[in-house]
């Protein structure tokens, strides 16, 4: 075995501890083992005199010390270190022309920083952490592979790869004014303009469009450049599932017998794009290994079992199954917490109704319908942000909100450290039952003694889903609480609302365009469908089949379920089961 010791040196803050890590190692009488780097500033830990005791990983305050052994034929695949103790990538996905490669695994386990290699962005030092590598020692480093001939190509100018970045939030902070000089000078193509409906948006400014439409804008300009290799890196994300299909279908028509490679956590969307999908596993902020490729259910699957049998390697203690049959929906007027009228908003010339319905105590109801079409109006409704034009809500509630967009909450508190933002919002939160939890499936606590305005975008979710859970509610209203977590997170935020709604007479409103997560954790369904950015309708709250039903029926989709898991799988349009399940009105549960 070898010895990995890593330092997370975001969560390493030698100013603020006793420097324990040096203190209480047993072998460190000459200092060499543990030390304080001068230049980094941070603890390092040398893996040749280590001796594996596990003293100074109990002892860090912030949890910031990983020590593991691994086997020793591992070490002849580590592709890039980020200098001494520093994380680990070992392994990277074998792209081939004309398949789409797909990435899955946990956040902080080094799918950016492969991204960012596999585009020419960042060329790999093979783990020597003292001079580096040339892109010659790359390309022979990976003889007799194809990733040698890719290699070859990239550093030899032979290809460009255009990379999608993940946070498409930053671009207004580099890109600013109308959309149409955005659209020119990034050189989009028309045909793709209006294929993703964004000829629509030329007057508008860039600085104004939601997360969506920046989303749909960096993919299409992307897609725009004539390249050899295509990067996405969750391109799902702020789209709804009509956008998703669409992008999707694009991005496979438009980059034929080329290399691409697609990081997502919506495994609906990955198990429709991907041909073969590689899985992340590891240590998040310390290192992660690349599996070898399979087929893309194949690989999804023994995802969700948490058993990896080409690795002989458990990255789960339990495996996630879906529920095959739509659950009842309760209807005991007794138990209802709120009810509303028929209702009706204007807001300029948009224009949304929803009719008459309830939500009962115990419920968790999926909402579910596509970008402008009304679900954020509804939510502000409910919690009296907005007066509707007609009908009224018969309920005085406690809503804790969590809204969708966040960023503002972190430029408003970005000298306010974590554990303080989280007791501002909830008070004593680590007395709460549901903390333990919350912590062990976000890893807050190496957060807390971070700044609000330090965070990335998925620590920030994280943060504020925490907060949102942790608070005392009757009904708990959560809009797209999915943004940029990794799949192992989303089922922590379905698992944890369950529990709340299980051990409590509360409900839950979660807007989420991920169907995999919403089939997982809803016990109803509140489909919107109508024209959007101009009227907006929902029937309610319902069941799941007839809910689901409604939404896929306007959507023109169908979903069938896959027989090991019981996940919802995305039939591709105009195949013999999408138009089996049309014609039989069946389109979800089947």
């Amino acid at each position: 075995m070898t010895r990995v010791a890593v330092v997370d040196r975001d969560a390493c803050q030698p100013k603020k501890c006793g420097q324990e890590c040096v203190k209480y190692c047993p072998v460190n009488r000459s200092g060499k083992v543990v030390y304080i780097d001068e230049q980094l500033k941070k603890a390092v830990i040398s893996e040749a005199l280590c001796i594996g005791c596990g003293i100074c990983v109990h002892k860090c305050p912030f949890q910031a010390i990983t020590v593991v052994n691994l086997p020793d034929e591992l070490e002849k695949d580590c592709v890039h270190r980020y200098g001494p103790s520093g994380f680990k990538l070992y392994r990277l996905p074998l792209l081939k022309r004309g398949k789409v490669i797909g990435v899955l695994g946990r956040n902080a386990l080094g799918k950016t920083t492969m991204a960012k290699i596999l585009a020419g962005e960042l060329v790999p030092n093979l783990c020597n952490t003292s001079g580096g590598a040339t892109p010659e020692e790359v390309v022979k480093y990976f003889r007799g592979t194809e990733l040698q001939t890719y290699f070859a190509e990239l550093y030899g100018k032979k290809a460009r790869a255009v990379h999608k970045i993940q946070y498409i939030e930053l671009i207004p902070m580099y890109l600013k004014g109308p959309v149409a000089d955005v659209v020119k000078k990034a050189g989009i193509r028309e045909d793709v303009l209006k294929r993703f409906g964004l000829d629509r948006l030329l007057d508008r400014r860039v600085e104004d469009l939601s997360g969506g439409e920046l989303q749909k804008l960096a993919i299409a300009a992307a897609l725009s450049k004539d390249a050899e290799v295509y990067i996405f890196d969750e391109p799902a994300t702020h789209l709804d599932i009509v956008e998703r299909v669409k992008i999707a279908d694009a991005i496979r028509d438009l980059t034929a017998d080329k290399y691409v490679l697609v990081v997502e956590h919506d495994l609906t969307v990955l198990d429709f794009l991907a041909d073969n999908i590689v899985i992340v596993y590891g240590k998040p902020g310390a290192y992660g290994i690349v599996s070898y490729p399979a087929g893309a259910r194949e690989a999804i699957n023994e995802y969700l079992s948490g058993y990896i049998p080409s690795e002989n390697m458990r990255i789960r203690d339990r495996p996630i199954k879906f529920e095959t049959r739509p659950p009842e929906r309760k209807s005991v007027k007794a138990q209802r917490l709120v009810e509303w009228e028929d209702l009706a908003v204007e807001l300029g010339n948009f224009r949304l109704e929803v009719a008459s319905s309830y939500i009962s105590k115990g419920e968790v109801v999926g909402v579910v319908g596509p970008n402008g079409i009304g679900k954020t109006t509804f939510l502000k409704v409910l919690v009296g942000e907005v007066k509707p034009a007609k009908g009224q809500i018969s309920a005085a509630l406690t809503i804790s909100y969590k809204p969708q967009y966040i960023r503002d909450i972190a430029v408003r508190n970005q000298d306010v450290p974590v554990s303080l933002w989280l007791a501002q919002q909830v008070g004593s939160f680590s007395d709460s039952q549901i903390w333990p939890d919350l912590n062990s499936g976000f890893n807050l606590a190496p957060l807390l003694e971070r700044k609000m305005g330090e965070l990335s975008g998925g620590e920030l979710q994280r943060v504020v889903v925490a907060a949102a859970l942790l608070k005392k509610a009757d009904l708990y209203v959560l809009d797209e609480p999915m943004a940029y977590l990794d799949v192992e997170q989303r089922i922590t935020v379905a698992r944890t609302i369950r529990r709340i709604i299980e051990e409590s007479e509360a409900a839950m409103l979660v807007v989420e365009h991920d169907i995999a997560m919403l089939d997982y954790m809803s016990n109803a369904i509140m489909p919107f469908i109508g024209e959007p950015g101009r009227r907006g309708y929902s029937p309610g709250p319902t069941d799941m089949r007839t809910g689901m039903n409604t939404f896929l029926k306007w959507a023109e989709a169908s979903f069938r379920r896959d027989v090991k898991s019981g996940r919802p799988r995305l039939n591709k349009p105009g195949s013999a089961l999408d138009r089996e399940q049309k014609e039989k009105g069946e389109l979800y549960y089947v």
